[in-house]
């Protein structure tokens, strides 16, 4: 149970934005802040070695380990959504892959959804000043802030084979992703320190736990938010004490993700007012665009058989595995120092696409990402998926109990255009992995499978074998028309005293993984949040191909 009736701010969820905001709102020491995390501390050993990040994906011990609805364009399945319940949220959980998305995507946010204040120029800075990159400080780059970016280190040859495929395939070589040109073929980032994966539970809530106006109840069960006419004035909570109900004295910041912010939202009579009396919940504000939009990243594994013993294959015999755990239990380094994503690429998937809407991650072994199937030979494939789905999803209400999961539905390849940049995709990956510098570990292709040719075959075989990427977002919209629920600031259309703060407030889905800027946008909030003038504009360009309106590469 809390120590305190009552504090300045009440942040509900400890994941990648709601630590951010613990730390830096304590930073000012007249300000007190209960953060309030419904899963346990972050003691396990399988989150912390960056190789184990497929066993908290297993169970919900520390997942919320949700899933869908069938899905009407993927045959019916229900599909796998792991969330973060633990402290660190999805950041303790994820695959560490660090990656901003393309400049032109706050650009189109700025443009589109009228949102000035998050173009590319005023985003890049809240990136640096969260980062501590391991190749030091440029113009895209910072070394001082709380989050370590790692460069994977590629000594695996199978690494630099693919990255050289994509060059020989007629694509970009960037040695940063992360910078001045997305587009391309390259190592990869993952965040990690020594070893240790560097959730924001390590970099942002570990270094604030020591300061007096911090506190944090983690076992604890948010019900809903308190509201007094059109302010919210404090949470109902629920832990092994009991029901209790906390007063925010200045705001209640939501930052439980895009899956239960909008839940949190509903069940406390804000949302679509249909919906929310058919569950019988009172109604404080109409708002039809909270659970909706919903966008995630879907993505397929093109497998291919490895003709030299050079894989992860033998690491997952249990002899291996107890000398890889020893090795890094005891020096932090080795196999089990690395998410294994070490390189990936962005590409381009037909003539007229402005930046890259594919993207990939390779992995020396061929395993579903979350571990649960693996090839019984020598593997290695290419992570493959679309970037910018025209398919939109929804988060809605099962029950009014609030311990009920929510019902989601992502609407997945709901789109021609969203089925045709799968193919391309899966065309496109073949071109690549076909390449002279993989022919020395080049065998027979295990997925799709030789006889996957047509477009017809490749569809049946998305529909069956599609998964999701993990990057549920833009339920709680940021914006100014009638879909959105919060303003660029994060605050909620037509109340007091209450912001959302996670990937739920994507405007559109980012080109790539959604860790880092999530931790961007909570960065910039802060500052908002503490009244702070924003950091000084960027000046730093981005990349476009010159002859994108009429090259595919």
């Amino acid at each position: 149970m809390p120590k305190r009736h009552s504090y300045d701010y009440v942040i509900i969820g400890a994941g990648s934005a709601g630590a951010v905001l613990a730390n830096r709102l304590t930073e000012d020491s007249g300000v007190s802040v209960l953060l309030v995390e419904a899963g346990p501390m972050d003691r396990s050993l399988f989150i912390h070695m960056p190789s184990a990040f497929a066993h908290p994906l297993a169970d919900d011990k520390y997942n919320w380990y949700y899933h869908t609805a069938p899905d009407p364009f993927m045959d019916n399945r229900e599909m796998y959504c792991p969330r973060g319940r633990v402290l660190g949220g999805s950041s303790s959980i994820n695959g560490m892959a660090y990656v901003r998305g393309n400049a032109l995507d706050y650009e189109g946010w700025a443009d589109d959804f009228d949102l000035p204040d998050w173009r590319y120029r005023d985003v890049l800075p809240y990136f640096r000043k969260a980062e501590d990159f391991d190749q030091g400080a440029n113009d895209y780059h910072g070394d001082d802030g709380p989050l370590h970016v790692t460069t994977g280190p590629m000594k695996n040859p199978l690494y630099g084979a693919f990255v050289e495929a994509g060059v020989a395939a007629g694509y970009p070589h960037t040695e940063d992703m992360n910078g001045y040109q997305q587009e391309g073929f390259g190592p990869m980032f993952m965040t990690t320190r020594d070893g240790v994966r560097w959730s924001t539970a390590n970099a942002y809530l570990r270094p604030a736990m020591r300061r007096e106006n911090l506190e944090i109840s983690v076992k604890t069960h948010t019900r809903r938010i308190v509201f007094e006419d059109q302010r919210a004035s404090g949470v109902e909570i629920e832990d092994s004490q009991g029901v209790h109900t906390i007063v925010a004295e200045r705001e209640v910041l939501l930052c439980a993700g895009a899956i239960n912010s909008p839940q949190l939202l509903m069940l406390s009579g804000v949302g679509p007012a249909d919906h929310l009396r058919e569950h019988d919940l009172d109604l404080v504000q109409d708002m039809p665009g909270v659970g909706q939009n919903l966008q995630d990243h879907l993505e397929v594994y093109v497998q291919y058989e490895c003709t030299r013993p050079i894989t992860l294959y033998s690491a997952l015999k249990p002899w291996n595995q107890a000398l890889i755990g020893l090795e890094w239990l005891v020096m932090r380094k080795g196999l089990g120092a690395t998410n294994h994503f070490e390189s990936g690429g962005f590409i381009r998937s037909e003539p007229g696409v402005r930046f890259p809407n594919i993207q990939y991650h390779f992995l020396p072994m061929a395993i579903s990402y979350d571990g649960s199937s693996t090839a019984d030979t020598h593997g290695y494939q290419a992570h493959v998926g679309p970037m910018r789905p025209e398919s939109r999803g929804s988060v809605t209400l099962r029950s009014a109990d609030p311990k009920a999961a929510p019902r989601i539905l992502f609407n997945y390849m709901a789109t021609e255009r969203d089925r045709r940049e799968m193919r391309d995709a899966v065309k496109l990956t073949r071109e690549i992995l076909q390449q002279a510098p993989l022919a020395p570990y080049r065998g027979r292709e295990l997925e799709p499978g030789p006889d996957v040719t047509s477009d017809d075959a490749i569809d049946a075989w998305v529909r069956k074998m599609g998964e999701s990427a993990y990057h549920p977002s833009c339920t709680c919209r940021m914006g100014d028309d009638d879909g959105a629920v919060v303003d660029g600031q994060g605050r909620v259309h037509g109340l007091e005293g209450l912001r959302v703060v996670d990937a739920s407030i994507m405007p559109r889905i980012t080109t790539g993984n959604l860790n880092a800027p999530t931790i961007m946008m909570a960065e910039k909030i802060a500052d908002v949040v503490r009244g702070r003038e924003p950091l000084p504009r960027a000046d730093a360009g981005w990349y476009e191909a010159p002859d994108w309106e009429t090259a595919q590469r």
